[in-house]
């Protein structure tokens, strides 16, 4: 089963961590990063992009709205996001406990991916 895990922060906070702060996090990570690849349960991930750098995008009255930013002023955003396999939604959560965004703050939604028939 695969299980996306996304990860929430402040951007804010993550700013006011410091140059040293950011290293020592991004370090983690990494490392995190290494250990799931031999593992074997990784997938995919990737670190996004600012909210700043977004564009939202919705249909209302039959046309298309483009506006710039998230759709909704949070606290947090979402930063970034990893695609793993797991035996299980507990084997999931042992791996996404571990991610440093929580260390600092943030949070981790751990979602099933839902396969379509067609896949």
């Amino acid at each position: 089963m695969q299980y996306m895990l996304l990860c929430y922060a402040d951007e804010k906070g993550w700013g006011e961590l410091g140059e040293e702060g950011q290293a020592a996090i991004m370090d983690d990570y990494a490392a995190w990063g290494q250990a799931i690849v031999k593992s074997g349960h990784y997938r995919a991930s990737a670190k996004l992009g600012p909210t700043s750098a977004s564009t939202s995008l919705r249909e209302q009255n039959g046309k298309r709205i483009t506006t710039d930013g998230p759709f909704a002023e949070t606290r947090e955003q979402l930063g970034g996001f990893h695609l793993i396999e797991c035996k299980d939604l507990d084997e999931a959560l042992a791996i996404a406990g571990r991610i440093p965004t929580l260390r600092v703050g943030g949070t981790v939604e751990v979602r099933p991916v839902e396969r379509s028939s067609e896949t």
